[in-house]
């Protein structure tokens, strides 16, 4: 076969190679910078105030993306934590919210004040952060203090 005869039908894929696709739309996704931001935001108001803590951050498909225990944290207060975080991240409410859904049950839905979803600054939820260790309301203020560290917000509006 003459090489003349094949190149239209190579310049044809090469074409269409080079035409992107638009089959998916791209969106924002949560990377391990900003997530070690959240952490790293949290862990340092943990300190500042005398809590031990759990932190955990979450993308919003339930990808453990950041965690610490702190020195002196329990055990079950670092598994706490990552069950608010990703009941937050998965279901895009606060477990505040979802600790209110009686007779309601979910798998990893958390009960538990101390789970916050996060968004970027378009409002799309990007994950959720998971605290736990000390009363809740300083849990959830631990997380949002967090997530504000990162840039990002505590609600979508």
């Amino acid at each position: 076969m003459r090489l003349d005869r094949l190149r239209p039908a190579f310049a044809g894929l090469l074409l269409a190679a080079a035409v992107p696709s638009h089959a998916q739309t791209p969106r924002p996704m949560l990377d391990y910078a900003t997530a070690a931001k959240i952490r790293d935001g949290c862990l340092a108001v943990a300190a500042q105030k005398g809590f031990a803590l759990g932190v955990a951050v979450f993308d919003n498909t339930g990808r453990l993306i950041a965690f610490a225990k702190m020195d002196g944290a329990s055990t079950g207060a670092a598994e706490l934590a990552q069950w608010k975080g990703k009941s937050a991240a998965v279901y895009g409410f606060p477990t505040s919210e979802t600790s209110k859904w009686n007779g309601y049950s979910a798998p990893d839905m958390a009960t538990f004040e101390g789970g916050v979803p996060f968004y970027g600054q378009d409002g799309t939820q990007l994950g959720g952060v998971g605290v736990s260790g000390a009363e809740s309301k300083d849990d959830v203020a631990c997380g949002l203090a967090g997530v504000a560290a990162a840039g990002l917000r505590g609600s979508a509006k």
